[in-house]
């Protein structure tokens, strides 16, 4: 089979979409935690900038992964969730830290 022959946009749109230093790592806590407050999500995921969570985040809420709630008060809260489309990428999230599990050797550390 020659490279004519292989049909890559499915691949390519897949990884476009959690493309990223941060958006696998995003989805693996909303998945864990379902709903979670932009705090939070900081927290979890450690050492992300302000700019880089904001800029991920509103990146998967545009591709539909995710779902923003925004709650009209004072402060402001906003709360994270998988979209049906998210949830749908779970089977593969969880086939990767299967995988991961099986494969982690003993000194690997964060």
């Amino acid at each position: 089979m020659n490279n004519q022959e292989i049909d890559i946009r499915p691949f390519a749109y897949a990884i476009s979409l959690i493309e990223g230093k941060w958006k696998m790592h995003i989805l693996f806590w909303l998945w864990k935690n379902e709903i979670m407050r932009y705090g939070e999500l900081k927290k979890a995921l450690g050492n992300v900038t302000h700019k880089m969570l904001s800029s991920q985040l509103k990146g998967l809420e545009q591709d539909g992964i995710i779902i923003r709630k925004e709650y009209p008060q004072v402060p402001p809260k906003v709360e994270y969730s998988l979209s049906v489309t998210g949830r749908s990428m779970m089977p593969i999230l969880s086939s990767l830290c299967q995988w991961g599990n099986e494969h982690i050797p003993t000194n690997w550390t964060l």
